[in-house]
């Protein structure tokens, strides 16, 4: 199967088949939707005779060979699983695992485990002739199972759909695009043809970032050409995989929660977040919560023991009444009627009874908070008298402990409780540890070695879970047989909580979570922003998705893909990228093979691993190497406890990912501080597609800065990320060509990503150039035309119409537009700015500059935190541009007074400009003010110090005013009578 290439049915994962004809078995012509034969003769006599992905009706010579049928075929799609010759276990069809280098050929050049693959089969295939009865005494199936093998008309219904954006709101934005291109066009066909003799470096400095604009616009606006939505069926997914009397039948989720210093990251917080994830609704057996102390603090393990405690009466209270937060900090302190809906008598009783309990939890918690302020000279020592092993966070050996699960301790009512392990990985000098990306791997294969969920959600250690059904949105995508195949993860918007009513910085970051996410959704899906994300496990190895066609080798191309995609070319490969895809190809063959086999023992199975070389990408353990060839998850029931929390403290070794792909093609990609836009650019370059799941309630919800100096080093730290990228051979203009999977639309979001901060250097000119025609007199555009104002009034007017219409379709208002526009200005003169710098500095002299935050007193009120004032140099460029706008407009209105009536006219079009400048950057000098005007000495002196520098260099040089002639002026000075 796996060398045929064949592709899978959507809704059995069977092969779809051949035609009489001996082709590909096709119901659809329009899309080409998968679907074999059984299974759309099934669709067909339940009456649905249309596409089920594009709704295209079907061809009618399929129609009428169906109908001629008639009684004498009345196979179903459960027969068909059952009775078909050709069943077994169907692997992966894996198209893009890690590179594997080691030598996997025998000294004829033969692949060493062919022999004993093949002997593994027959082996297999006697013991089955032994087993086999006799034709005439067929196996008799019981009608329960018939039954459940029959497909039901729920069961065929999916769990998500995608809902377009209406016509008559896409149609004109699409339009106005096209017309605001054209209008670019002309627009710049007139600013390079007229330039400006007496400025013409002004001029000059202002086409160049004008056309750096005009780029940028087209990678971001693109992107949106084709949003779409989404809506979730929790109910079917109930329907389909919790049916009543049976064992739940969902995925296992394993939840990854990572935090390094308790004492910046308060273990408070970091409770909730593991609370909230406790409490979800979902089956207690399928939930299992790693939380990663990548800084080893005591005080963040003795907390999650006081959690673990206080859970046991917090999870069943929870579930009982259906409460929403289920993050104790964030429900009792909702202003909300908390009686709305609740019919049971004893709720009020319980409620208080329990927030009395909470209130003691947080007592415990801050007491052992007040003792972690001050270290002991001696370290840290644990109850039992022995020193914590992690008092140098350093130097220091693996840690895990177990503790709620099914062997643990149980809920207040004698219910099981989801499990929950603390995780503090070993850390030794002179390893490169990769901060948050090597913190995510370690969870990955710990959480492999010890439950193994198909699903992993990671989740920042200050956003909890504030939609308890958010792990049900999620699956009701990836469980859903005709989309979830092929989608590496599930990303929800970031939600955050405590942000001023204004959102003055722009934190919620609506424009991007609801206009730009969007976009991407209808292409390849959104980007991976580092938290509220459910993964496919098997996407995060390194594979595939399983329907990604073979990539063809010479002259071994398969007819079915030809057939699969006739008005496709594919480009030309790399020879080297070529000689990687083989090498997969044959890993593929032998995982395929070993999946298949089950009768073999425990050496054999070590020696096909061993041989396989599995161990130069997984690294040295084999029973993580076991686990990644189960796609559905799980752990062996013969498993030992005790043996897989040593295997467990293994794979967490500093040493693990030495010479394997972890962090290169396996896992969280290192090489950025952004490793969440990496690691999914990844994904997306291997063929699979991610999708964007907002249901009404939001599913988590975080914390975000909302301080000035915070908020600005944030977007510096994504900024540096972003440029880190660039200079990388991850950048997404020369990386992921090969095989075509990355859509081009999809390139050009992540091509946006990566080159933003560089519009720091044109922003930061343009923003100057106001200021300096206002200083000088000069202007960057001539005395226009009736045509040329006709031009720029069509431009300015195009710009409106396009924001209107992107806001009536995505339902963002016009104040979140403003704001992240005013943002985008103040970030990209600051933050931006020196992240350009700091990347070229790492690139160029291997120098990593950090930049210090002191923190000054705020004020002990609701948003005190938004008032306070830290220095920090990222505050110097802005306060510089807009002292030096304001000088301008002043100098501006000065000359205007001075010359009378005929300078007013000229001086408009360069205070619009300046005003323009001084708007967007208004946030800033609010923050920067403050509540009572309590700026930083420093910040002021230096502003005004560079502003005062800048003016009388610059009335020194005069660059941009014609030279007088020196004899001309002495004539004119005799002629004057004095």
């Amino acid at each position: 199967m796996m060398e045929s290439g064949a592709p899978l049915c959507h809704t059995c994962g069977e092969q779809v088949g051949h035609d009489a004809n001996g082709d590909l078995f096709v119901a659809c012509h329009e899309c080409n939707y998968h679907i074999c034969k059984s299974c759309f003769e099934y669709e067909i006599k339940e009456g649905r005779k249309v596409c089920l992905r594009c709704g295209s009706p079907y061809d009618e010579n399929l129609l009428d060979d169906v109908e001629k049928k008639g009684s004498g075929n009345q196979s179903t799609m459960a027969s068909h699983l059952n009775n078909s010759p050709d069943v077994g276990i169907h692997a992966r069809h894996i198209s893009s695992v890690s590179t594997v280098d080691s030598e996997m050929n025998d000294e004829y050049g033969n692949p060493i485990w062919k022999n004993r693959v093949e002997s593994w089969k027959d082996k297999k295939n006697k013991k089955k002739k032994s087993n086999t009865k006799p034709e005439t005494e067929p196996a008799q199936v019981p009608p329960e199972q018939q039954m459940e093998e029959k497909p039901s008309a729920e069961a065929s219904e999916p769990l998500s759909i995608v809902y377009p954006i209406p016509r008559n709101k896409l149609t004109p934005y699409r339009a106005v695009i096209i017309m605001r291109l054209i209008i670019l066009g002309l627009f710049f066909h007139y600013r390079i043809t007229n330039p400006v003799d007496s400025a013409f470096g002004l001029w000059l400095t202002s086409v160049i970032c004008e056309i750096w604009f005009a780029f940028s616009w087209v990678l971001d606006q693109f992107p949106k050409w084709k949003p779409v939505n989404r809506e979730t069926f929790i109910e079917r997914l109930s329907a389909r995989y919790e049916r009543e009397g049976e064992p739940s039948q969902l995925a296992a989720v394993d939840f990854f929660v990572s935090t390094v210093d308790p004492l910046k990251e308060p273990p408070l917080i970091t409770a909730n977040t593991v609370l909230s994830i406790l409490a979800v609704d979902y089956p207690v057996d399928k939930v299992s919560c790693y939380v990663s102390d990548d800084g080893a603090a005591m005080l963040t393990f003795e907390s999650l023991v006081e959690t673990a405690e206080f859970a046991r009466k917090w999870v069943p209270f929870c579930k009982k009444f259906s409460i929403e937060p289920r993050a104790p900090e964030f429900y009792f302190s909702q202003k909300i009627d908390y009686l709305k809906d609740k019919v049971q008598p004893s709720f009020v009783k319980e409620r208080r009874a329990m927030k009395r309990d909470y209130e003691e939890y947080k007592v415990r918690v801050n007491a052992l908070v007040a003792k972690a302020q001050k270290t002991p000279d001696e370290g840290w020592t644990m109850q039992d008298g022995t020193p914590w092993p992690g008092n140098n966070t350093r130097d220091h050996p693996g840690m895990i402990q177990v503790f709620l699960g099914n062997t643990g301790a149980r809920d207040i009512e004698g219910n099981e409780l989801p499990r929950l392990v603390y995780v503090s990985r070993e850390k030794r000098p002179g390893y490169q540890h990769h901060k948050k990306a090597g913190a995510e791997n370690a969870l990955v294969r710990v959480s492999a070695v010890l439950t193994n969920a198909p699903y992993i959600l990671n989740l920042d250690c200050d956003h909890y879970v504030n939609n308890s059904k958010a792990v049900r949105e999620a699956m009701c995508i990836l469980m859903d047989p005709q989309v979830g195949r092929d989608v590496c993860y599930v990303q929800f918007p970031q939600r955050f909580d405590g942000i001023d009513r204004s959102d003055r910085y722009a934190n919620r970051n609506i424009v991007f979570f609801d206009v730009n996410m969007k976009g991407l959704d209808g292409i390849q899906g959104p980007m991976y922003v580092g938290t509220g994300c459910v993964f496919n496990r098997q996407a995060l190895y390194g594979y595939g998705p399983p329907s990604m066609p073979r990539l063809r080798k010479g002259k071994e191309s398969s007819s079915c893909f030809s057939c699969c995609c006739p008005t496709k070319k594919k480009p030309a490969q790399d020879p080297a990228e070529v000689y990687r895809d083989a090498k997969r190809e044959d890993l593929n063959a032998a995982i395929f093979n070993l999946t298949e086999i089950d009768n073999y023992d425990e050496y054999e199975r070590s020696m096909l691993i061993s041989q396989l070389s599995f161990e130069k990408t997984f690294g040295l353990s084999s029973v993580f190497i076991e686990s990644t060839l189960m796609e559905n998850g799980g752990v062996p029931e013969s498993a030992n406890s005790s043996t897989l929390i040593k295997e467990a403290i293994h794979v967490i070794g500093c040493g693990f990912e030495e010479k394997t792909e972890w962090g290169k093609e396996i896992g969280w990609i290192y090489g950025s501080v952004t490793e969440d836009i990496l690691s999914g650019f990844k994904m997306h370059c291997r063929g699979w597609r991610s999708i964007y799941c907002m249901p009404v309630r939001p599913a988590f919800k975080g914390s975000a800065p909302i301080n000035l100096s915070d908020r600005l080093h944030q977007v510096l730290r994504w900024a540096l990320g972003s440029v880190e990228i660039f200079f990388s051979r991850h950048c997404p203009f020369w990386y992921g060509y090969g095989g075509g999977r990355l859509k081009w639309l999809q390139r050009l979001a992540y091509i946006n990503t990566i080159v933003y901060p560089f519009t720091s250097l044109p922003l930061i000119a343009y923003c100057t150039i106001p200021a300096v025609c206002l200083l000088t007199g000069k202007f960057i555009i001539p005395t226009l035309s009736n045509l040329a104002s006709m031009l720029f009034l069509g431009l300015f007017i195009s710009i409106i119409v396009t924001a209107v219409l992107e806001l009536r379709w995505s339902g963002v208002s016009i104040e979140d537009l403003w704001r992240n526009e005013q943002f985008w200005v103040i970030g990209g003169v600051s933050a931006h700015l020196f992240a350009v710098f700091q990347g070229f500095l790492k690139m160029l002299a291997g120098i990593d500059t950090n930049f210090t935050v002191t923190a000054k007193a705020a004020d002990d009120t609701e948003f005190g935190e938004l008032y306070m004032v830290k220095w920090t140099t990222l505050l110097i460029p802005p306060t510089t541009l807009l002292i030096i706008n304001i000088v301008g407009v002043v100098a501006g209105f000065s000359d205007a007074l001075n010359k009378g009536y005929e300078a007013w006219g000229p001086l408009f079009g360069k205070v619009f400009f300046a005003f323009w400048v001084i708007l967007h950057l208004y946030p800033f000098l609010k923050g920067l003010m403050g509540r009572q005007n309590r700026t930083p000495t420093i910040v002021v002196l230096w502003s005004v110090l560079l502003a005062s520098v800048f003016s009388l260099v610059w009335v020194k040089i005069n660059p941009f005013v014609n030279k007088v002639d020196n004899t001309l002026a002495g004539e004119t000075c005799i002629s004057i009578d004095c």
